[in-house]
């Protein structure tokens, strides 16, 4: 049978394709309001898009059809799908096929290559009726076709308190091995909660259109991780940044006044500390087994304004500390749950994301900070 749209847990909408329904991560509107690239890309992608069902089915197939973006002499690893059943893992499944945008780094020409659909089949499920969860890949565009089973599959109307974040690619889960392996789907799955992620590669620049995205979104939690793309562009200047930063939170507020809201700084990342953006692939790792990414700016070049992470955590944790009227705003240092010695144990294999290992040490350190004890989640 087709896709029902009802089954789709963590996305804003669903397009109507000609193969069957897609995933976005945010509203139609955006979308034609700034139609941006990258951010079209990444929002397709569908991180943190889970279809969530109830069935007494003994098999289950559902059948995609993904599409990627793959850099010549930049490979990544295909995007999966991991099947849980009444909570446990069954079954992960990488994606094979599909169409491929690829994109000629030194030259930056690009090409189409269309491919056939994939089928993730699930066998000798329990007996009984069980809670399906199917967690679609954070890194790549899937249109989904058709779900087929031995029994009916019946929505699932069991709702866990929502929480909604919104990051740059390292939320999104850039380096992680699978989609509930990204860092918020860690720290949603041990605190026992719904994810909405707005985590999104390369595309979190405090932007007015995310603050109205969160603003008008069903949330019992939010928090927000900004500061490592501005930097990544060079976006902003330090006088434009803390205003912006400033009226992002209250947007968010408009619509939220008193939902706990944790404002989060950047991770560490060596190549940005106390070097202002842009950033840039390092031209000598293409074609090389991994690909860098570099800091382009001139070290402590900061007198003029220029945003390094250091810089960023230190006005983020002055603005947080000067909006003390919010008693339910809290600010978290990003170097908290990755810092300089966790670099060192666990390096950025890019030198800007972290590894899939990192991934689990963050998303653990984040539910054990804000959902714990008296934390800011806490219920």
């Amino acid at each position: 049978m087709p896709v029902r749209p009802e089954l789709l847990r963590g996305a804003a909408e669903v397009e109507v394709t000609q193969r069957g329904i897609r995933p976005h991560r945010l509203p139609a509107w955006v979308r034609e309001q700034f139609p941006d690239g990258q951010l079209l890309a990444m929002e397709s992608q569908s991180s943190g898009v889970r279809l969530v069902f109830q069935t007494a089915a003994s098999e289950v197939e559902l059948v995609t059809h993904p599409t990627r973006i793959a850099y010549l002499g930049a490979e990544r690893p295909r995007g999966r799908l991991d099947v849980y059943a009444a909570g446990q893992l069954i079954v992960r499944d990488e994606l094979d096929g599909g169409d491929r945008f690829e994109v000629d780094l030194a030259s930056g020409q690009t090409a189409f290559h269309p491919g056939a659909a994939h089928t993730t089949r699930v066998a000798g499920l329990p007996a009984g009726r069980h809670r399906i969860e199917v967690w679609l890949p954070h890194n790549e565009t899937v249109d989904l076709i058709e779900l087929r089973a031995d029994a009916p599959i019946e929505p699932d109307d069991a709702r866990l308190p929502l929480w909604v974040h919104h990051g740059s690619s390292i939320s999104q889960g850039s380096n992680a091995l699978a989609p509930s392996e990204i860092w918020p789907a860690v720290a949603a799955r041990r605190a026992g909660v719904e994810l909405r992620n707005l985590g999104l590669g390369g595309s979190s620049f405090v932007d007015p259109f995310l603050a109205r995205v969160i603003r008008d979104a069903p949330a019992d939690y939010i928090s927000v991780k900004l500061g490592i793309n501005v930097v990544n562009l060079d976006g902003m200047r330090l006088r434009t940044f803390v205003p912006a930063v400033h009226g992002f939170l209250d947007t968010i507020r408009d619509g939220h006044p008193e939902v706990p809201l944790v404002l989060i700084s950047p991770l560490f990342c060596g190549i940005h500390e106390d070097t202002p953006g842009p950033g840039a692939i390092d031209p000598v790792s293409i074609g090389s087994d991994q690909v860098r990414f570099v800091a382009t700016g001139t070290p402590g070049d900061v007198a003029l304004g220029r945003l390094t992470l250091q810089v960023v955590r230190r006005e983020l944790r002055s603005l947080a500390e000067r909006r003390t009227a919010d008693k339910n705003l809290h600010y978290l240092d990003g170097t908290s749950l990755y810092g300089s010695a966790d670099a060192a144990e666990l390096p950025l294999p890019d030198g800007l994301h972290p590894s899939p290992e990192a991934h689990q040490r963050i998303g653990t350190r984040f539910a054990e900070y804000a959902f714990a004890g008296t934390g800011p989640f806490a219920r």
